[in-house]
């Protein structure tokens, strides 16, 4: 029974140390992994924006919203099958049908 809890024990490390890995591969830092973390610029590249360049950015994006009020609302379909219909419907035929003329034909015609 030692041999099967020390099995178990062992799988049981190997297993943790193998889903550890994958973490400590993603860190920065070279040789055995580790280090103080991945090596990027978390900085913008261009300077900030002056006051005027934000005062226009403000003027134009309420320029935007104001134009978008402008767009006049679509006419919405009142049939709630239409995305459904290819095509308008068709009226049914007239059935033009006369109770004499009729014949049977077949194996189960009246002799």
């Amino acid at each position: 029974m030692k041999v099967v809890g020390v099995v178990a024990m062992s799988a049981l490390l190997i297993g943790m140390a193998g889903l550890a890995a994958p973490a400590r591969a993603q860190m920065g830092g070279g040789g055995g992994g580790g280090g103080d973390g991945p090596h990027i610029n978390m900085l913008a590249d261009t300077p900030s924006k002056t006051p005027d360049e934000i005062e226009q950015d403000q003027a134009r994006d309420k320029a935007y919203r104001e134009s978008l009020r402008k767009i006049p609302d679509a006419k919405v379909s009142s049939d709630p099958w239409g995305a459904v219909r290819s095509d308008a419907p068709k009226s049914a035929p007239a059935k033009t049908s006369t109770a004499k003329g009729k014949t049977r034909t077949g194996s189960n015609a009246p002799n």
